[in-house]
């Protein structure tokens, strides 16, 4: 399928949206000859049963005249889209009949989207596509049509205009747009300040032991492993809602992966080398510095596959150096992959191979832009609103400075990923897959598993994360945990439980399914788990406390100072490889 260019589509289409006897002109012609969704349904091959999209012209022909008729009475329609929650969208009768009629055009559009007959895959790319175009075709997204930005031009007296057009070419330069005041952050200044060292290092991460705040800590170490697409400072932003402070907070003797972000040299980088001389090599070190035979292990998202992957390997070496693991939205099973679907077929995976599966990078730029179109309103739009249309700085926000601080990835090691989890979903297939000269079996490893998925995820979604009970630790499955939390894949995740905010939810009741230790447990399914599920307010976060507590071993004397005489500190957290930008 032909994805269209809809920022290239938006001005064009902004007339027709806006005027209702355009649409109507359209339809009484050929509607799906002329109407931009149909040119995409022709390049997918798709098609809308003709009494279907009669009823649906026939609607909106209705509601387009009555809200034409509302117009002409002088009645200001409601618009409860928060994109025109402010009152110069109402004040200005104009400017609220534009609003109406885009949002009226768009409930069409997403309608004849959903009308579609196709393969589920391809329905879902067209959905996708569509509602790209429809939030690209806000008028809120451009000046001519924005009363708030128009005020706020007339009130500074053109300044904002200034300033806005300065916001645009600074965002050009840099090759995205701002989403945070960039000067108020500096990683190891005010973000990523946990107190620490760095006590290995090799060509793709380096090993950070953070400094104990008690003074006994648990005997097992806690590893994490945060993923390789963005970088660790996710789980270390702030004192305040630091995950890895709260970690060492607890007494733990905390362990973590910063990777490296690739460059050119780094272009013919495998997943097998992310497993062997990433993962399992942080395994062996932590365990040499601490003492421990085992870890507890740690995974955020791909870092959770990762590791993972990892802990089957050396499973099929014969080992089995997990006392537990924890994975927060993370995928093993790649059945539901939320939205991300839609760019990934066949055709996007070998295109990806034909130019990256041999060396290269895939710009973290790339990715940042994919992960973006995925709420547009929010990381696009609204920004084009604020810094260019109405010249506002946009203010200091650590999380989303972070999201800016984008990573590359070898093309090998992305291709790889691609087809063999989210194109061919052969991870969970036991022997199916080898990695670093192991056949790859989940169920192998011997660990009780805390899994965490977030309610509102639209990129691990959270049934999706659950899957992971099905796979992992089968033998002893009533020992695993699932919880889910609200919001979405990072804000869930990066939930203080000082703030007291929020809801998580268990089901203790059937928490994977009832049976004897040892014994094959039949593991509850993703909805009939929710129904039984209980609402707790506040963070999730002292749940997984507790996991760890349990796993943790004896309570020792916390390290006097980091490393060993092996592994001596090299420099302070965080490190030199996280400062280190794609851009």
């Amino acid at each position: 399928m032909n994805m269209p260019d809809p920022q290239a589509m938006a001005s064009a289409w902004m007339a027709q949206m806006t005027d209702p006897s355009a649409w109507q002109a359209m339809f009484k012609a050929a509607p799906l000859d002329t109407s931009p969704v149909a040119n995409l349904l022709k390049d997918a091959g798709a098609t809308i049963p003709p009494q279907a999209l009669e009823s649906l012209r026939n609607d909106y022909l209705q509601k387009a005249a009555g809200l034409w008729q509302e117009f002409l009475a002088g009645k200001t329609p409601a618009l409860s889209d928060r994109r025109f929650a402010a009152p110069e969208w109402l004040s200005n009768p104009m400017s609220a009949y534009s609003a109406a009629s885009y949002l009226l055009n768009a409930e069409f559009l997403t309608a004849m989207a959903d009308a579609v007959e196709a393969a589920p895959r391809e329905q879902q790319k067209i959905r996708f596509a569509v509602q790209q175009m429809v939030d690209a075709m806000s008028p809120a997204n451009f000046l001519a049509t924005n009363p708030e930005a128009q005020q706020k031009l007339i009130e500074t007296k053109g300044e904002s205009l200034t300033r806005g057009l300065a916001n645009m070419l600074t965002d050009m330069q840099k090759g995205r747009i701002s989403l945070s005041d960039e000067s108020a952050f500096e990683v190891g200044r005010n973000v990523a300040t946990t107190p620490g060292q760095v006590v290995f290092e090799n060509e793709l991460f380096q090993l950070i032991q953070y400094t104990p705040a008690t003074s006994t800590v648990r005997q097992v170490p806690l590893l994490m492993m945060p993923p390789c697409i963005n970088k660790f400072y996710i789980l270390d932003l702030q004192p305040e809602n630091s995950v890895v402070r709260y970690a060492v907070e607890q007494g733990n003797t905390v362990f973590l992966v910063s990777w490296r972000n690739p460059d050119a040299s780094m272009g013919t980088t495998t997943w097998d080398d992310y497993v062997e001389s990433g993962a399992v090599k942080a395994i062996e070190v932590t365990r040499a510095i601490s003492g421990s035979d085992k870890v507890n292990a740690f995974g955020f998202c791909v870092g959770g596959t990762i590791m993972s992957t990892a802990l089957a390997v050396l499973a099929a070496r014969g080992e089995q150096p997990a006392a537990s693991l924890t994975l927060l939205t993370t995928l093993l099973d790649f059945q539901d992959t939320g939205v991300l679907e839609v760019f990934i077929d066949e055709t996007q995976v070998a295109m990806r191979e034909q130019a990256l599966a041999k060396g290269g990078l895939m710009p973290g730029r790339d990715l940042a832009t994919t992960f973006s179109s995925l709420r547009p309103n929010d990381l696009v739009w609204n920004y084009v609103q604020s810094n260019y249309l109405k010249g506002k700085e946009p203010p200091p926000f650590d999380l989303l400075y972070w999201n800016s601080d984008s990573t590359n990835l070898p093309g090998p090691m992305f291709c790889w990923y691609l087809r063999n989890t989210y194109l061919e979903n052969s991870l969970k297939v036991p022997g199916k897959l080898t990695v670093a000269g192991a056949k790859v079996d989940l169920g192998a490893i011997e660990a009780p598993v805390f899994v965490y998925g977030s309610r509102e995820d639209h990129i691990v979604p959270w049934s999706a994360a659950y899957g992971s009970m099905h796979i992992l630790n089968p033998g002893n499955a009533q020992a695993n945990r699932f919880v889910m939390g609200a919001s979405g894949h990072i804000a869930g995740v990066i939930n203080p439980a000082s703030k007291n905010k929020r809801s998580y939810w268990t089901n203790d009741a059937a928490p994977a399914g009832k049976g004897k230790a040892k014994s094959k447990a039949k593991v509850a399914p993703a909805q009939e788990w929710l129904a039984g599920a209980t609402e707790h307010k506040g963070s999730w976060w002292p749940e997984w406390a507790a996991f760890l507590a349990d796993h943790g071993g004896k309570q020792v004397k916390a390290p006097a100072k980091a490393g060993s005489k092996a592994y001596p500190p090299i420099e302070p957290a965080p490190g030199r490889y996280v400062k280190v930008r794609a851009d």
